[in-house]
């Protein structure tokens, strides 16, 4: 296709993102913060190890059975000790888990890095709701930006809507922000877990958990409550909204009005 009819087309098609789970989807979401474009970028690098390991174990198998046979050696090989053979597949594998191991750790540290945030938001896990609170807007009890979100029932879901996944009290964040989202629980145990933001991290009774996130693109970003918390455990999803910065201070404006 010609460059120009490609670049109309983007401008009046704009990309469609994947970030919410599709039928027979095998692949991740597509990623909207700089953490989980590493996990799928981590994830790429390492199959490409796989399948040339894969590769060598079928071609070494194919081969043995091919030069081995009985037919070609009606009298069988007596190998005791190889020490040239025990040396190759000792170094090579643990080049392999080297090249593999230096972008797990240096992705690991970069997920425990703290940046300062702009804004911080307290997610706490209830059977079966989930509960948000923005805390640096909160100057007296009687003014506090904290609500509950409830999953929206199948028969009040409106036309494009995603069933078991839209929620009545959506988290709104500003896109290219720095963020932390501490998370909690008030009874079991349960998981904030959204898949296109890299995101899982479990929501402990007693207990602080802390996650970074800087949101790349504006979008609505799905996720479900991922640790089994009791009989709805399906039922609290979570929607995150990543929406310009004069949105989501209009919102919070509104918010208090």
């Amino acid at each position: 296709m010609n460059i120009y009819i490609e670049s109309g087309l983007q401008k009046f098609m704009p990309k469609i993102y994947c970030d919410a789970a599709e039928p027979w989807q095998l692949g991740f979401q597509d990623a909207a913060t700089p953490m989980m474009q590493g996990i799928i970028d981590l994830h790429h690098d390492i199959f490409f190890f796989l399948i040339v390991i894969l590769i060598f174990v079928v071609w070494m198998l194919v081969r043995t059975l091919w030069y081995f046979h009985s037919s070609r050696n009606p009298i069988p090989e007596r190998i005791v000790h190889g020490t040239t053979i025990e040396i190759i597949w000792t170094i090579f594998p643990s080049i392999i888990l080297m090249f593999i191991a230096i972008p797990s750790f240096a992705l690991l540290y970069s997920m425990d890095e703290v940046v300062d945030p702009a804004i911080t938001i307290k997610a706490i896990g209830h059977q079966w709701y989930w509960t948000y609170e923005y805390s640096d807007y909160n100057t007296t009890d009687e003014q506090s930006l904290t609500f509950d979100s409830y999953m929206i029932p199948e028969d009040d879901l409106q036309l494009g809507q995603l069933r078991l996944l839209e929620v009545d009290n959506r988290v709104v964040v500003p896109a290219n922000t720095h963020l932390r989202m501490l998370i909690t629980s008030a009874d079991v145990l349960h998981s904030w877990a959204v898949p296109s933001l890299g995101v899982k991290c479990d929501a402990v009774p007693g207990r602080l958990n802390q996650v970074s996130l800087f949101i790349k693109r504006e979008g609505v970003f799905y996720g479900q409550c991922s640790e089994l918390c009791g009989t709805n455990h399906a039922f609290m999803p979570i929607v995150v909204e990543a929406v310009p910065l004069e949105d989501y201070i209009s919102w919070v404006s509104n918010k208090y009005d």
